[in-house]
């Protein structure tokens, strides 16, 4: 099988794009992950390492860096971390690995971009896991989000870190262990020889800077149903979350016959890949995807 390895590609305006690849390229359909809008491909390692992993039915899977994240090439001009440029990024991708047809496991700003590719190119979708996000997103969860992104602070030591975290999502994960937050901290900093930087670039916060109680963002109801027109969806919700209701989920399962969903007790915005209670229903509804 081999292990997890880093691959780059080069973006159409000639950003250097990394990601994380695991599994046999001639084996089943493969996935593509996409992590949130400050995450990595980091936060879906133990979730590769499954997909490549399974003695039946072994998957490619690739894990996309997007711009200014983890060790793909930050962006000088802060206006391109956009969806329309992160589409740009994620379709060069496809088309390099001469990807047809994938299953989407998309974590919220990941999940968007799944929804949007669906309006574009349908047929490259042949299932869906939306991790915590949906059409409409609840403003509570976007201010939140707007409040950290790009303006943590910088820790002096991974105890710190830690304590870090906790003040701003540790009310959205009373189920995360020490050891987890230990591990949610060594993907969001990394820790050099000058002192700790952030694994993503501060500037994507200017993505953000819309946000504004007033002007909710428009709904992606047209991206949803093109995906759920596509193909199969599971959505995956965090109990506490602020950011995708239940509401929005009852009505997203509305929306097609081949839409389900899990709620992930203890966890909030966004499920993390990790454990049991969400690899294996993620791992069920792929390995009905031939």
């Amino acid at each position: 099988m081999g292990g997890i390895e880093h691959r780059y590609f080069t973006a159409e305006d000639g950003l250097k794009l990394h990601a994380l690849v695991a599994g046999p390229r001639n084996a089943a359909l493969p996935a593509i992950c996409l992590p949130g809008i400050s995450r990595t491909a980091e936060d879906f390692r133990e979730l590769l390492e499954a997909f490549a992993g399974d003695a039946k039915h072994p998957r490619r899977a690739i894990a996309l860096d997007s711009r200014g994240r983890g060790l793909s090439e930050r962006d000088k001009n802060p206006a391109n971390y956009s969806v329309p440029m992160e589409i740009k990024d994620l379709l060069r991708v496809l088309d390099e690995e001469r990807i047809e047809r994938a299953i989407f496991i998309g974590t919220s700003r990941g999940g968007i971009l799944t929804m949007v590719l669906a309006a574009i190119r349908p047929q490259i979708i042949a299932g869906a896991v939306l991790n915590d996000i949906g059409p409409v997103l609840d403003m509570e969860g976007l201010l939140r989000i707007k409040g950290y992104v790009g303006k943590l602070p910088i820790p002096q030591n991974w105890g710190e870190a830690v304590t870090i975290l906790k003040g701003v999502i540790g009310n959205q994960f009373p189920a995360f262990t020490d050891k987890y937050w230990l591990s949610y901290a060594r993907r969001s900093w990394n820790e050099t020889k000058k002192g700790f930087e952030p694994c993503c670039d501060p500037a994507i916060s200017n993505a953000l800077a819309d946000i504004d109680p007033s002007k909710p963002p428009p709904p992606l109801w047209l991206q949803f149903d093109a995906l759920a027109q596509a193909a199969p969806v599971l959505i995956l919700r965090g109990e506490n979350s602020d950011l995708l209701s239940r509401e929005t989920v009852a009505e997203m399962k509305k929306r097609g016959r081949n839409i389900s969903s899990v709620e992930i007790a203890g966890q909030g915005h966004a499920p993390a890949l990790e454990g049991a209670e969400t690899i294996t229903p993620i791992l069920n509804f792929v390995a009905e995807r031939k």
